[in-house]
């Protein structure tokens, strides 16, 4: 297939653009590069040995994305694009709702005038409500995310969940993912978040080469084997992986739209991490106990059978693989993308 993928110059959206040519697709990226590099993308051609078309484009903007989807041909969609920081969508709710809503429908209409029907949908594990059970299935009794961004993916999961129900042929599926981790084997792309890190594993990373001075963790007094917070890690190749069995199953879906979740089904405490990450190194790595962070949880882990038994789909790779690919990624990259690179030509 030639596939879309919406924000394919971020993190997930790049590792997934590999992952797709590896198995044979075709990848046109669409970005703004508002929450990632250009240099990403001679780095993805090098790694895939060939060139790869890319569109710089702000998707809210309905008649620059008819415009895209005016010159090119797909038969599917992968949609990353939007923006992704809890923190940032409490404090800027609005800027969240009106980008992450308005970029989704600019592609959603832009794919019913151009006979686009296949469509895989980035969402995530916050729109699990405080009162779903762990682990998490994925019944939308409850969708109850806890914040803007949160609620952002429960409203787009049903945009798209009605606008499949009522137009012929369209099929979604919904990817809630967990804490995604990691780097491509290369140290070549990996994780680059602007400013402070909102997760656990780069912020990790960045004390370990000394861009940051320690780590905090939120709460030792949960009900957990160690005190801290337990969450689902999930290796970034797995989840790539992830995402093309989720559109080579599109057709074979007996419903319009469905949900699954990715994840490992183990939950792993920040210390438990942490110390991980500390043998990945070689060292011990400064940390402080902080108070708890309000909405956090004492453990959040997907139940990830629908996607094993539908897309034939398992994530394969540890926390130790996590960790160590990680640090060959940020060790050789400390201040991770560079602004500006010369180009490498692809398979060279």
């Amino acid at each position: 297939m030639r596939v879309l993928v919406t924000g394919g110059a971020g993190y997930i959206g790049s590792h997934t653009v590999l992952a797709l040519l590896a198995a044979g697709h075709d990848a046109v990226i669409a970005d703004d590069f508002s929450n990632s590099k250009r240099t990403v993308i001679p780095r993805i051609e090098e790694l895939a040995g060939r060139a790869v078309p890319v569109h710089e484009v702000d998707l809210t903007d309905a008649a620059a994305t008819e415009a895209l989807f005016a010159a090119e041909q797909f038969d599917a969609v992968i949609h990353f694009a939007g923006f992704k920081a809890v923190g940032e969508s409490v404090a800027k709710p609005a800027l969240y709702y009106r980008n992450n809503l308005d970029s989704t429908l600019a592609v959603v209409e832009a794919m019913q005038r151009h006979g686009v029907h296949r469509l895989v949908f980035s969402s995530s594990a916050t729109v699990y409500g405080e009162k779903a059970p762990v682990p998490y299935g994925e019944g939308w009794e409850f969708l109850e995310a806890t914040n803007p961004y949160g609620q952002t993916k429960v409203i787009v999961e049903r945009i798209l969940t009605d606008v499949a129900a009522v137009t012929e042929g369209w099929k979604v599926a919904l990817l809630r993912y967990f804490n995604p981790v990691g780097a491509h084997a290369s140290g070549r792309i990996g994780e680059d978040p602007n400013g402070i890190p909102n997760n656990l594993m780069p912020f990790l990373s960045q004390v370990a080469v000394g861009r940051r001075e320690k780590l905090t963790v939120f709460g030792d007094d949960y009900e957990t084997a160690d005190g801290t917070g337990e969450r689902d890690y999930i290796h970034v190749v797995d989840l790539a992986a992830g995402h093309v069995a989720a559109l080579e199953h599109l057709d074979a879906m007996t419903e319009p739209a469905r949900a699954f979740n990715l994840g490992t089904g183990t939950g792993t405490s920040v210390l438990a991490l942490l110390h991980a990450f500390e043998r990945a190194v070689g060292r011990e790595l400064p940390y402080v106990v902080g108070p708890r962070r309000a909405g956090d949880l004492a453990a959040s882990y997907a139940d990830p059978t629908r996607a094993r038994e539908e897309l034939g789909w398992t994530a394969r790779l540890t926390i130790e693989d996590m960790c160590a690919d990680t640090w060959r990624w940020q060790s050789a990259n400390p201040e991770g993308f560079p602004d500006d690179e010369p180009a490498t030509a692809p398979g060279a």
